[in-house]
């Protein structure tokens, strides 16, 4: 627990002002973040001989990300041709020998669309009007269920929510997350409207239901990380970051959080 608050306490010094410069600085702090994490996939399923493109997968995410942060006109293309070039590559893999390039290729084509392109959606909420604050309000809420989630089931969890994917996760942690989650989201606004920062026309019962949301569906983000473990047989993505495993452990919810709260800001608020 002392090196996680140690290690996360490092992450907010670096973190936050690049949330609130953003450009440039924030591309660089989320694009480590998340063509790390793209590293640590493809090395997840080669420990079980699923030879996804390191080159195509890394390259893929890292075009997607920089194209949907400065030149979002040109995101889809870049998008569509990372998804041509994986194929081509591993036909050619095939081609030379590699039977299981069809399997190779979904696994490259799923780190470039779920790290990539969704995970861009990190980028997309930093780049609306005010992004700087409505990326806080959406990953305090996401980082306050986890917070929850972590300290309520480790004291008090009892019954197993996901016993295959994730032995520790317990229903009692995830009550918790969700009920953080919501009350994270209306104490953020009420906080910013109430000491001088008014963030367009959101209520504090909007943000209750974001961060409802936000401490619900994220922990799917947790899953589905420990789904790709448990296939390749690993505890954590790597060990990069200390007390959190590696840049895919730390992101895993943050991609629900993104789209999920992206999506909510654009339809409902802004």
């Amino acid at each position: 627990m002392r090196r996680r608050l140690i290690t996360a306490l490092a992450l907010a010094l670096i973190g936050v002002p690049a949330i609130l410069l953003g450009g440039i600085f924030y591309y660089l702090l989320m694009g480590t973040f998340l063509i790390g994490a793209a590293w640590e996939y493809v090395h997840l399923f080669r420990a079980v001989q699923i030879e996804a493109n390191m080159v195509v997968t890394v390259g893929g995410v890292a075009l997607v990300t920089l194209t949907r942060m400065f030149f979002p006109e040109y995101a889809q293309p870049v998008f569509a041709i990372s998804i041509l070039t994986a194929m081509a590559v591993h036909l050619v893999a095939y081609e030379r020998g590699r039977d299981k390039s069809a399997l190779d290729f979904g696994i490259t084509l799923g780190g470039i669309v779920y790290i990539g392109w969704i995970g861009s959606y990190l980028l997309d909420i930093r780049n609306l009007p005010e992004g700087g604050w409505w990326f806080m309000l959406v990953m305090f809420c996401v980082w306050a269920g986890d917070s929850g989630a972590y300290s309520i089931g480790r004291a008090y969890g009892k019954h197993k929510m996901a016993p295959r994917l994730s032995p520790k996760k317990s229903w009692e942690g995830y009550a918790a997350s969700v009920f953080t989650g919501a009350h994270t989201g209306a104490l953020y606004v009420w906080v910013f409207q109430t000491f001088g920062h008014h963030i367009y026309g959101i209520s504090i019962w909007q943000g209750a239901l974001l961060g409802l949301l936000l401490g619900s569906l994220p922990p799917l983000g947790d899953l589905g990380e420990s789904m790709f473990k448990r296939q390749s047989g690993i505890k954590d993505s790597s060990d990069l970051i200390p007390g959190h495993g590696g840049f895919f452990d730390r992101i895993d919810s943050w991609l629900w959080g993104a789209v999920i709260g992206y999506y909510f800001l654009v339809w409902f608020i802004i």
